[in-house]
């Protein structure tokens, strides 16, 4: 089972689905195409409203000239330790300046949260049942130094430039 968790909380019927040779979006449902897809349907028409799948070998940068026209794209994480996904999200909200959501989908465990936040993830396909219930719980992993930029502000900035700081440590 996959839930969809935003910082509001799990979200109820989520319009969006991954599209699989097993799985195609149905009446009321919004298609996630992989990026070839996207690229060739996106090619086709002026239509709006598009949800892309960026899986981790792929060139995120090859939709910077239809950002406006992309309601969703969703960020491939296949395994705990491929963090790929991170550079793509930092490449989308920094560098193309995308606005719309972007949600985590693949292997989402807990304890990076807080970090995909940080990056500018918006939602998370969370099959985790460790994962769900902790946010249930409202249980999330608080983070208090960290050491890079983020797509998110932070509160004022401790006492070296390059460090960070999200809440008053205590």
């Amino acid at each position: 089972m996959t839930s969809i968790w935003k910082e509001t909380g799990f979200v109820d019927n989520d319009r969006w689905v991954i599209e699989t040779d097993e799985r195609k979006a149905g009446e009321g449902e919004m298609p996630v195409l992989d990026l070839a897809s996207f690229l060739e349907r996106v090619e086709e028409s002026n239509e709006g409203g598009f949800g892309v799948l960026i899986a981790p070998a792929d060139d995120v940068t090859k939709l910077a000239p239809y950002l406006d026209r992309i309601a969703l794209v969703a960020l491939a994480f296949p395994a705990f330790g491929d963090g790929r996904a991170f550079s793509h999200a930092a490449i989308l909200r920094g560098r193309l300046g995308y606005t719309g959501e972007m949600r985590a989908v693949g292997d989402i465990l807990i304890d990076p949260i807080p970090l995909m936040l940080r990056s500018g993830f918006d939602s998370f396909a969370v099959t985790n049942e460790v994962a769900r219930r902790r946010l249930a719980e409202g249980r999330l992993p608080g983070i208090i130094d960290h050491y890079q930029p983020a797509a998110r502000s932070t509160t004022a900035p401790g006492g070296y430039s390059w460090r960070r700081t999200s809440r008053a440590a205590g």
